[in-house]
């Protein structure tokens, strides 16, 4: 038997992971742009809910940060 040291390789190489980690922020600095705008007074309505920021900012770099994320998966960097 042969006592050789297996080297262990991982799923992803390094710029795939740098990408992943940029995905994960984006999506992160989405939901921090989609929270807050509530009332303190469950009485009062507050028309902050409904601001550019929390209604198509937000969702749209949540969706920008999935996109991120998903090419960081697909990218092959021998291909190129």
């Amino acid at each position: 038997m042969k006592n050789e040291e297996q080297k262990q390789e991982f799923l992803f190489y390094k710029i795939n992971y740098k990408i992943l980690l940029i995905g994960i922020g984006v999506i992160a600095l989405g939901f921090i742009l989609m929270s807050g705008g509530g009332s303190n007074d469950p009485k009062v309505f507050s028309e902050a809910i409904f601001d550019f920021r929390r209604i198509r900012l937000a969702p749209t770099t949540v969706l920008i940060g999935f996109g991120i994320t998903v090419y960081a998966i697909l990218k092959n960097p021998k291909k190129a």
